[in-house]
């Protein structure tokens, strides 16, 4: 049980990350402002992390440390791109 409320939990902050990712494209079309490509970016990275770290457990058969950690670094690569969205100069 606790390890389908996990999945369960995973794919929720997925779906989360990759529509805040899909509004923040959607308001780059809009308004073309280039720093919001940067933000949906970054939470598509986020939210694909988290989608990643399963697949290679579950259907790759990769340590739950390896996973996590190929996680880890697609979420601060996104992070990364929102943090620049944010403090970069606005053209």
């Amino acid at each position: 049980m606790e390890h389908t409320l996990f999945v369960i939990a995973k794919l929720f902050m997925t779906a989360l990350a990759l529509v805040i990712a899909y509004q923040a494209y959607r308001g780059y079309q809009r308004h073309g402002t280039q720093l919001m490509l940067y933000v949906a970016f970054g939470f598509a990275l986020i939210g694909l992390g988290g989608l990643l770290e399963g697949v290679l457990f579950e259907l790759l058969q990769v340590s739950i440390f390896q996973a996590g950690l190929v996680a880890a670094l697609v979420a601060a690569a996104g992070m990364l791109s929102i943090l620049y969205a944010l403090y970069a100069p606005n053209p």
